[in-house]
């Protein structure tokens, strides 16, 4: 009935949304009762849309059934879909996008969660690139259970803690590379205090994403009016599309849970419990940094953070040339294998006395006489972070 009365929009006004109710009554009152040609076909656009969103759910939702169930409910199945349907509306277009001369539009699901549904509560408008880095900053956040912090610039984080409390975090990860810090995003897992929002006031960032702010900290946020601040549901995503000339990606997001009982000791020496603790710490977060990676920390705190880099070696050299805090007695993490001894020797000349990595190399015999030769106690996960 919708579609036929869209489609007879010369003579019919159909309405589909109560949204529109406010501007029709209004043109009503103003046109004697009448609606122009152009509302009836924007309204007609308006009702095609939402039947072809109707319609797109329905068959997404009889792809993901099996049919062998007798009755309901029925199994749903978890393969990727033999179509990607995507019926997404507009919620903002965007000042640009990565350059000013890109055109770039914010589309959102209709899951309420996430970057893309974050509720802003105060700030300049949220750029492409904004968003960008606040899903990367949330994202990283949610990785902890205990209070924390992660400092992104460029999609990258320049600094992670956790803490007793979210100030005690927040320190912790500015410490790491206040100098990188400077401009760029923050997401954290807790409610941000009026303490917390007093000392991340003092620094230049873009926007912060956390799931709450508490009304002392709105206040003393309220001077910094270009700030952006957004609350977002801290719902996890299953599945991650990526955009390819002609073409979609689609992959499971990258959740698995890794404990100590995962763990394979590789080495000679077995990792003390303090290095274990802050094993498991670098590896949440080198999940986040674009490969090749390298992290090294300590204590629930990131030290050096090597991202991005074509060499394992150059990554490892990087990421102990950005450290700013001591490295000796920290740990490092590795997003894949070490192909070579060269990486894992150029790690354990920094100072770092553990390594975890997902071991999985023809030359992993070789990296293991290596870090046993240098004293390090070593782990595999069998997981690989790598992230493009």
């Amino acid at each position: 009935m919708i579609r036929s009365a869209a489609k007879n929009f010369e003579d019919v006004a159909v309405v589909t949304s109560s949204a529109d109710y406010g501007f029709l009554a209004d043109e009503l009152d103003l046109n004697r009762s009448m609606l122009s040609r152009e509302t009836r076909w924007r309204l007609a656009q308006h009702a095609f849309a939402t039947t072809g969103s109707y319609d797109t759910a329905i068959a997404n939702a009889l792809e993901r059934l099996e049919p062998s169930a007798p009755t309901l409910p029925l199994h749903t199945n978890d393969e990727f879909p033999q179509t990607l349907r995507i019926s997404w509306p507009l919620a903002q277009s965007l000042r640009y996008g990565e350059n000013p001369h890109q055109r770039a539009a914010l589309y959102r699901d209709n899951s309420g969660n996430g970057i893309a549904a974050a509720q802003q509560l105060q700030g300049k408008e949220l750029s492409y690139n904004n968003l960008v880095d606040l899903d990367a900053c949330w994202e990283l956040a949610q990785e902890f259970d205990e209070p924390a912090c992660a400092i992104i610039k460029h999609t990258n984080p320049c600094g992670t803690a956790t803490g007793g409390n979210l100030l005690e975090a927040y320190r912790k990860a500015l410490v790491a590379d206040p100098v990188s810090a400077f401009g760029g995003v923050i997401g954290v897992n807790r409610e941000v205090n009026g303490d917390t929002a007093e000392e991340m006031a003092a620094l230049f960032v873009e926007a912060i994403a956390a799931p709450s702010f508490s009304q002392d900290a709105l206040s003393r946020f309220s001077s910094k009016k270009n700030l952006r601040l957004v609350v977002v549901h801290p719902a996890r995503t299953t599945r991650m599309l990526k955009q390819i000339s002609g073409g979609m990606l689609m992959q499971d997001a990258d959740n698995p849970k890794l404990s100590v009982a995962d763990l394979k000791i590789a080495t000679q020496r077995a990792p003390t419990e303090d290095e274990l603790n802050a094993l498991l710490f670098a590896w949440k977060v080198v999940k986040h940094v674009k490969s090749n990676a390298i992290v090294y920390a300590r204590d629930g705190q990131t030290i050096g953070i090597g991202a991005g880099q074509m060499s394992r070696v150059d990554a490892a050299r990087f990421g102990a040339m950005k450290a700013v805090l001591p490295l000796k007695g920290c740990v490092a993490a590795s997003d894949a294998f070490f192909p070579f001894p060269d990486g894992l020797e150029v790690v354990a000349q920094t100072g770092a006395t553990a390594v975890i990595q997902p071991g999985g190399s023809v030359k992993d015999n070789d990296v293991i006489a290596a870090a046993d030769r240098l004293g390090l106690a070593m782990v595999f996960t069998g997981i690989r972070h790598f992230r493009h």
